[in-house]
């Protein structure tokens, strides 16, 4: 890179710890450091939303797909994203507001205690955070593989120089710090991705040379389901996602919890959902047409930097390197807030009876020591991510098939439909659905990602809903939960400090 380009990704690095030491001022409980208080704007929770759920994986190992295989990597890795959150829109994202605001709680998690029971509770806290960490590692290892084609840094000192500067700028300002370089990471990765279309028009014919540019790709190309992405595997990929990007990313809950009304959730989750549809396909774009203009590159990985490097001016390579980091750095901090706040409201106050009693200072402290802990281990996970598959084998093989059976008891325990359904088919679901992913991928050892995905998601929400009509579990307080997170909202529970051991939810009033 030349010089004017390390000028540009240095000053997005500085402009991201500076936004983290403003937010730090934002910051003085648990609550504002994991929901900002209930004080951000829909707009701002929109694009964090947005921003928060994807990272250089879209560079790395999406892009190897929109070289090897074509469109059909917006079909099914991205318009399942605009459908999950439309639907969410309206069925999750005002139920979570309600949630924070008439339960005064901060964590996605702290509801189920109540809800079903502490054993539920904590298994979806353990095995959520466990699997967070590989995912997350997964967004690590991209950039890296990212900034050693462009600089030669070798992928450790990628995974550490990234992760460190995550690491400074979440712990000091929270999810304030999360959101607001979300914001600045959206606009510096707007003007870098449109510059890459605009440059990687010019090379293919201009817009006029659009109509022939099909014609002269490979076979398959412009196939919306090629290879092994089959329309089994879309049909399993959009439930998944259904329940990721309405609370099983529970990153993506708190950006709802985080707005100060449930229509002001809807209106954010409406913006993330147009967005999913519309930016990922300007992102690809380039990586779709690369076999025009590079038609041997022998690790399609590095085919969005490659491109970068030999069609950008200087100055813009770096832009488009910063904006490569943008979308890591917005996912990993978020999920590491989100893990966090999990941590310390859900996980202590369970194993640890001076948890349950924590002051706002000491409470921030865990909060702040959680998030260091969470982003240092998934950068220690990064740095062997070659034996768990790569970026991309962590992302479908790994996240995408155990994340249904982790968030179906959550989400399905928000609706009114679910009320009679208990802690005997939150645990049997669970336990089942991994049972099954772990047969699938590592006892019958099949590669077969369809079956892969598909099984764990399947098993978890077959269990679920059979073990809940079988043995219903009536409960007064799951009645109470359920009609309040889905009431009007004519009428707003008082703003007050979250409780830090959870007891305003058994009394919550409206």
């Amino acid at each position: 890179m030349a010089w004017p380009d390390w000028v540009a990704l240095g000053g997005y690095f500085v402009v991201m710890l500076l936004i983290g030491l403003w937010s730090h001022r934002r910051v003085n409980d648990v609550s504002d450091y994991f929901t900002g208080g209930g004080r951000m704007p829909w707009w701002l929770s929109g694009i964090s939303h947005h921003m928060s759920g994807y990272s250089a994986a879209v560079f790395v190992a999406y892009a190897a797909v929109a070289y090897s295989y074509g469109i059909t990597i917006y079909v099914w890795a991205f318009l399942p994203l605009a459908v999950a959150t439309g639907v969410g829109a309206w069925l999750f994202a005002p139920r979570w507001n309600r949630l924070r605001r008439r339960y005064h709680v901060a964590s996605p998690l702290e509801y189920l205690s109540r809800r079903y029971n502490v054993a539920t509770q904590q298994a979806l806290a353990w095995s959520g955070a466990l699997l967070k960490v590989f995912d997350v590692a997964a967004k690590w290892a991209s950039v890296a593989i990212l900034l050693n084609v462009f600089t030669g840094v070798s992928l450790n000192i990628g995974i550490l120089i990234t992760g460190v500067v995550t690491l400074v700028y979440c712990t000091v300002g929270g999810l304030w710090a999360d959101a607001l370089t979300d914001f600045g990471q959206f606009v510096i990765q707007g003007v870098a991705a449109l510059s890459m279309v605009i440059v990687t028009l010019d090379h293919v014919g201009g817009p006029s040379g659009l109509g022939s540019l099909w014609d002269r790709l490979p076979a398959g190309h412009t196939h919306p389901l090629v290879g092994p992405y089959t329309a089994s595997f879309l049909t399993a990929y959009v439930v998944v996602k259904l329940f990721e990007y309405n609370g099983g990313m529970w990153n993506l809950a708190q950006r709802y919890m985080a707005t100060d009304s449930a229509p002001a959730a809807k209106r954010s989750a409406v913006l993330s959902a147009v967005l999913y549809l519309i930016w990922p396909a300007v992102l690809l774009f380039p990586s779709v047409v690369a076999p025009v203009l590079m038609p041997h590159i022998a690790d399609p990985q590095q085919v969005y930097a490659l491109m970068a490097e030999n069609l950008l001016p200087a100055g813009l390579v770096g832009l488009t390197l910063a904006g490569m980091f943008s979308h890591t750095m917005a996912m990993a901090s978020s999920d590491a807030n989100a893990i966090a706040s999990v941590v310390v409201r859900d996980i202590i106050p369970a194993v640890a009876r001076k948890g349950r009693a924590l002051g706002a200072r000491t409470g921030l402290l865990a909060a702040r020591v959680c998030t260091v802990c969470f982003i240092a281990v998934s950068m220690v996970v990064a740095m062997e991510a070659r034996h768990f598959g790569g970026p991309l084998g962590i992302i479908t093989a790994l996240v995408a098939a155990v994340m249904g059976p982790i968030s179906i008891p959550m989400l399905l325990g928000l609706l009114p439909a679910f009320r009679r359904w208990g802690s005997l088919a939150a645990l049997i679901s669970w336990a089942c659905g991994l049972a099954s992913f772990v047969v699938v991928k590592y006892v019958m050892d099949s590669t077969d990602q369809t079956l892969t995905i598909a099984t764990p998601l399947v098993t978890s929400l077959a269990l679920y809903l059979v073990v809940g009509l079988v043995f219903p579990q009536p409960s007064t307080v799951a009645d109470e939960i359920t009609t309040a997170v889905s009431g009007t909202d004519a009428v707003r529970a008082p703003r007050g400090p979250a409780d830090p051991t959870g007891e305003s939810l058994a009394a919550a009033t409206d």
